[in-house]
């Protein structure tokens, strides 16, 4: 997984959020892809002070859109 567990979670089933570099990790693009697909309302995320965090149910939901739910 690529995501860090960070304060006790242990795996992405019961992690909400991950770093913009961790979600082009997992997606297999580049940061700047990641930026794009959030303009375009692809992928959903939020801010935290100065940090912008995917949620990793809307890169799981683009997965499944992408392989007609087969993933």
């Amino acid at each position: 997984m690529v995501c860090r567990p960070e304060h006790g979670v242990s795996s992405m089933d019961t992690q909400f959020l991950c770093s913009v570099p961790d979600a082009a990790k997992m997606l297999g693009i580049g940061r700047t892809k990641i930026y794009e697909m959030l303009t375009k309302g692809e992928l959903v995320s939020m801010q935290i002070g100065t940090r912008r965090l995917v949620r990793i149910d809307s890169i799981k939901t683009l997965i499944e859109r992408a392989t007609g739910g087969a993933a």
